[in-house]
């Protein structure tokens, strides 16, 4: 975990355009947008993957739900944005410590992928 890249910008080590900052999780722009707003939510606690949730997790990661419906509504994209979490390699998941992508600002096509 010491290496986890989202580890270290919730330690302060690395720096990152957070929007966000809360007892529980951090919201900050993703350095390859893919959407006029593209943000990542993650928790400061590490959890590799969804996969990797546990029971005690359940308010964690539905307080990050919560948190990209606010910022979405502060960032006036609260009526259209999609939020998305890649679990394992196989469905794109790069990095492994849990985060939930927020996209907006742009028409996003359905399925995705």
């Amino acid at each position: 975990m010491d290496e986890c890249i989202f580890c270290r910008i919730v330690r302060g080590e690395l720096k990152s355009n957070i929007v966000r900052d809360d007892e529980h999780c951090l919201v900050f722009h993703d350095q390859t947008p893919q959407a006029p707003l593209h943000l990542l939510a993650i928790p400061k606690k590490h959890i590799s993957s969804m996969s990797d949730a546990e029971e005690e997790d359940r308010l964690l990661l539905g307080h990050l739900l919560f948190v990209c419906k606010d910022v979405a509504d502060q960032l006036g994209h609260g009526s259209a944005f999609r939020l998305v979490v890649n679990n394992g390699r196989g469905a794109g998941q790069a990095l492994f410590h849990l985060h939930v992508h927020l996209l907006a600002g742009r028409s996003l096509g359905w399925p995705p992928g």
